[in-house]
C-alpha cells in the first residue's frame, strides 16, 4: 500500500510546509496516541528532539495531540534518537517520539515513532496511524486529559547507559579524542561520556543555535573534524550526525574511516572474542566488495539488504545477527540497542583501539576499497527506462563482464525519478566504462 505520510524513516519534510506543520504534528500525536491506547494502565509517551528551531513548535503540537487522547507525556529535550528508543523501553512507555530530520539542514524536520519495545514501528502500525490521521480520533473527557512533565536527568540516564557498553576492564586515559556533535542532539552527552571514561576531549559542533545543525559539521561534512584532529595532534576524531544515530571516524592522519571499515573493526574484534552472533554481519547492497572479501577471509559472511537501516535491522532480528549497518555510518549493535547509535558504536571502536595499543590508522583499516562508481540518471515520469530492451541487454552484457571480478547494482530511487547505477570491480577503468554505458542506455530509453 502506498504511504501518504510515512517514508522509510518516519514523516519528514520542510517545516511549515505540508506535511511538516504544527497541525500535522498534533494530528500525529492524536492518531499515534489513540492507536497505542491499549489496556487499563495510565499510558505514557516519551518525546525527544534535536536542536532545530522548529523542534519547539512540533514538540508542543505533539504534546497537545497526545494529551488530548489521554496520554501522559514525558519530555526529555535535546537527546539522540537512540536515547529516546532506550528511554521508551526503560520508562515502560507505550510509544516514543523523536523530532528530527537526522542529517538534513535545519529547515527540515521529521517525526520518528518507536513502539514500547524501542523498535521503529511496523508497516501495519504506520498504516493504522495514517488512517487515523485522516479520520476522526475520539477525544477523552476533560477529566482524563493527559499531563506533560519534563525530566531533567534524561541526559544522565543515557550517558550511564552508553558508558555501560564500554568494557569494564578498559579506560580511555591517554587518548585525545575530537568529537564533532554536528551542533545536534548529542552536543552535551557525547563529550561528557567520553570525558567520564578518561579521554582528553576536544569538542566541536557543540554550539547549537537552532539553525546550525549539520551546517558544515557532523558526519556528512567531516572537513573541520579532519583539520581539528591534525591541529590538536589527536589520536582520532568522531563525527555524529544531527540526531546522533550515525558515526564517521577520522584517524590520527586525518583520513576518513567509513561505516564499512567501522563495521569490519567491530565484527572482527567481536569474532575474535566469541561475541559475534550469526557468523558475520548485515549491511546493504551499497557496502563495498572489499568488506565482503575481508570478512570471507576470516570465514565470516556478509548478508546484504536493500538500502535503509530498517531492512538491515529486520534481517538482523530474523537471522540472529548482532552487528549490522550501512556504509554511511549507521551502525546497529543489537546487544546494546534497537536502532543505530553513533556514540555506542564509537565506544566500541575506541575499545578496539585501546586493546590494540596501535594507531587508529592501523586498527581501523581492514581492506582496500574495491573501485566503486555510482552515478544517477534523472528521467521524466511515467517513463520506465529499466524495462527497455536496450537497457536490459546492456545490463546483461555488463553483468557477464563483471562476473567473478565485481558487482553491479541498478535501482530506482524510492523518493525521486532517478535511476542509480553502481558498479565495482578490481579494474577501475572497466568499472567507470561499465557505469557510463549503462547510464547512456538509460538516458536514451528515457
Amino acid at each position: 500500500m502506498a504511504r501518504k505520510y510515512f517514508g522509510t524513516d518516519g514523516i519528514r519534510g520542510a517545516t511549515n510546509l505540508s506535511p511538516m506543520t504544527a497541525e500535522m504534528a498534533m494530528r500525529v500525536g492524536m492518531a499515534a496516541g489513540a492507536h497505542f491506547l491499549r489496556g487499563d494502565h495510565k499510558h505514557r509517551v516519551v518525546i525527544g528532539k534535536d536542536t532545530r528551531l522548529s523542534g519547539y513548535m512540533l514538540e508542543n503540537a505533539l504534546v497537545a495531540g497526545f494529551t488530548a487522547v489521554g496520554m501522559d507525556v514525558v519530555l526529555v529535550g535535546p537527546m539522540p534518537t537512540p536515547a529516546v528508543a532506550m528511554l521508551t523501553r526503560s520508562m515502560r512507555a507505550d510509544i516514543g517520539v523523536m523530532i528530527s530530520a537526522s542529517h538534513n539542514p535545519y529547515v527540515d524536520n521529521g517525526i520518528k515513532l518507536f513502539g514500547p519495545d524501542g523498535y521503529k514501528l511496523s508497516d501495519a502500525d504506520e498504516e493504522a496511524i495514517e488512517a487515523l490521521i485522516d479520520g476522526q480520533v475520539p477525544l477523552v473527557p476533560s477529566s482524563e486529559i493527559g499531563r506533560a512533565k519534563r525530566i531533567e536527568d534524561a541526559r544522565g540516564r543515557y550517558i550511564h547507559f552508553a558508558k555501560a557498553t564500554f568494557p569494564d576492564d578498559l579506560r580511555l586515559d591517554g587518548l585525545k579524542v575530537v568529537v564533532d556533535c554536528a551542533n545536534g542532539a548529542a552536543y552535551q552527552v557525547a563529550p561528557s561520556a567520553l570525558w567520564e571514561l578518561g579521554a582528553e576531549v576536544v569538542a566541536i559542533g557543540v554550539g547549537p543555535d537552532g539553525k546550525n545543525i549539520n551546517d558544515g559539521v557532523g558526519s556528512t561534512a567531516p572537513g573541520i573534524l579532519q583539520e581539528t584532529v591534525l591541529a590538536a595532534g589527536a589520536d582520532l576524531g568522531i563525527a555524529l550526525d544531527g540526531d546522533a544515530d550515525r558515526l564517521i571516524v577520522v584517524d590520527q592522519e586525518g583520513a576518513v574511516v567509513d561505516g564499512d571499515q567501522l563495521m569490519a573493526t567491530i565484527a572482527l574484534g567481536w569474532a575474535r572474542r566469541g561475541k559475534l552472533n550469526g557468523g558475520g554481519l548485515v549491511a546493504t547492497v551499497m557496502s563495498n566488495l572489499g568488506l565482503e572479501r575481508r570478512l570471507a577471509s576470516e570465514g565470516l559472511e556478509l548478508i546484504r539488504t536493500k538500502v535503509g537501516d530498517r531492512y538491515v535491522l529486520e534481517t538482523m532480528r530474523s537471522r540472529g545477527y548482532n552487528v549490522g549497518g550501512e556504509q554511511s555510518g549507521h551502525i546497529i549493535l543489537a546487544d546494546y540497542g534497537t536502532t543505530g547509535d553513533g556514540l555506542v558504536a564509537a565506544l566500541q571502536i575506541l575499545a578496539e583501539v585501546v586493546r590494540a595499543g596501535a594507531p587508529a590508522s592501523e586498527v581501523l583499516h581492514h581492506f582496500d576499497r574495491v573501485p566503486q562508481v555510482l552515478k544517477n540518471v534523472r528521467y521524466e515520469r511515467p517513463a520506465k527506462p529499466l524495462e527497455a530492451a536496450t537497457v536490459i541487454d546492456v545490463i546483461a552484457v555488463a553483468e557477464a563482464e563483471l562476473a567473478g571480478k565485481g558487482r553491479l547494482l541498478i535501482r530506482p530511487s524510492g523518493t525521486e525519478p532517478v535511476i542509480r547505477v553502481m558498479a565495482e570491480g578490481d579494474d577501475a577503468r572497466q568499472v567507470e566504462a561499465t557505469v557510463d554505458r549503462i547510464c547512456d542506455a538509460v538516458r536514451a530509453a528515457a
